[in-house]
């Protein structure tokens, strides 16, 4: 997703707001005893991460933690340790019948027909023009059977999308958000971490699950991340996340916000839903050609397999800027004063140690090497188009 994870075009604002920008991500940071309207959705974990000293932000409808300790401590607790998110603004589909994967194949670009019962697969929905509805990620249980991870705030317009081709097609989709708590286990320490409290996922390879029994309950351990480490996101039913979030904390693991998740999704190159992804780019756009059926048949696909036999015009590329001002989404970049795309997301990396970002480029400028520059404010900035992503972890 790479998912990930939402847009931030549909931030709520209230009174008494002050609108914030951590990494990439905005969002509106309040107090919450002094908003009049309280915001539309909790997650189960709401109680428990306050008292752990959680600041909590409106997001996208949610109330949610966007960082404990420090969005620099979190982070370097998931490249070095381990750290834990909750991922309960995001969607949960359940999808079945006999011509689930048929229907999945036709509104997902992803090729699914080889996939095996515990596999993983990153896709797209696409729009009729093949620009990018949503980014999810799919299991497959059964042939009959599959769950897919949805962004929070696409959630609604996945679903109005689906409903009606779902009934055509004799296929069942079954809404689990309220039911099904999500919670991300990241980092390097993060399989031993869960093996110790008797959730032992370590034989899993990567993008597959596996279904557990810890303390009576499932859990099902997805060998997924949107951090660039390794670790599983995993799934429980609501009523006993919060024995499993604290389990997972008072085991050792950091207790982790959304700043941090945006930071570490943004070394790893991995697009967000809307900034890198949405109605006015195309999978071959954001370079996830991958993730498209070269066999077509799916929604979308006249636009995308003609930019995939002849090249897109612009094409997504990593920026490292040469001093220390970071490029902040929509900024022009630019050649010889002349624009030629604009950032979509920045950081200063805690990793790198750097200002980078992401940004859409004419397709002639994206070799890495190129020099150009960011307008930051009416200042260009030097900067140097660089292959993505900017960390990647050792296997």
């Amino acid at each position: 997703m790479r998912r990930a994870p939402c847009s931030h075009r549909e931030l709520r604002p209230c009174r008494r707001a002050r609108r914030s920008v951590i990494g990439s991500l905005p969002y509106i940071c309040h107090d919450v005893n002094q908003r009049e309207k309280p915001v539309a959705e909790r997650t189960v974990l709401f109680q428990a991460q306050s008292a752990r000293g959680a600041k909590m932000v409106d997001f996208h409808g949610w109330e949610m933690p966007v960082q404990f300790a420090g969005i620099a401590v979190e982070h370097a607790a998931v490249r070095t340790a381990c750290g834990v998110f909750d991922l309960g603004h995001m969607g949960r589909l359940h999808v079945d019948g006999v011509a689930a994967m048929t229907f999945l194949s036709q509104n997902a670009c992803r090729p699914l027909a080889s996939m095996k019962p515990g596999a993983v697969r990153y896709a797209l929905v696409l729009a009729d023009d093949g620009t990018v509805e949503d980014d999810i990620l799919i299991s497959k249980e059964s042939d009959d059977a599959w769950h897919v991870v949805v962004n929070a705030s696409n959630r609604e317009k996945v679903l109005d999308l689906w409903r009606d081709r779902a009934a055509k097609a004799g296929v069942r989709i079954d809404d689990r958000t309220a039911r099904e708590a999500m919670i991300a286990v990241q980092g390097p320490r993060a399989a031993d971490l869960l093996a110790g409290l008797g959730l032992d996922a370590r034989a899993a390879k990567y993008y597959s699950f596996a279904d557990l029994t810890w303390r009576g309950a499932t859990v099902r351990l997805s060998r997924t991340g949107y951090t660039g480490e390794d670790g599983f996101e995993c799934f429980i039913a609501s009523e006993r996340a919060v024995e499993l979030w604290t389990a997972v904390v008072d085991a050792g693991a950091t207790p982790c916000g959304l700043g941090a998740r945006d930071t570490l999704r943004l070394e790893a190159g991995m697009p967000l839903y809307g900034n890198e992804l949405g109605r006015d780019t195309t999978p071959v756009e954001a370079g996830l050609g991958f993730a498209v059926n070269k066999d077509g048949g799916f929604v979308g696909a006249p636009r995308v397999l003609l930019q995939l036999a002849n090249g897109p015009e612009r094409k997504l590329v990593g920026l490292r800027m040469r001093d220390k001002r970071v490029p902040r989404s929509h900024y022009p970049v630019q050649v010889d004063a002349r624009q030629i795309g604009h950032v979509t997301s920045g950081t200063l990396s805690p990793t790198v140690g750097q200002a980078i970002g992401m940004a859409y480029v004419e397709a002639r400028y994206a070799a890495p090497g190129t020099a150009v520059t960011v307008d930051i404010r009416g200042t260009p900035c030097l900067a140097d188009v660089v292959e993505l992503p900017f960390y990647k972890r050792a296997r």
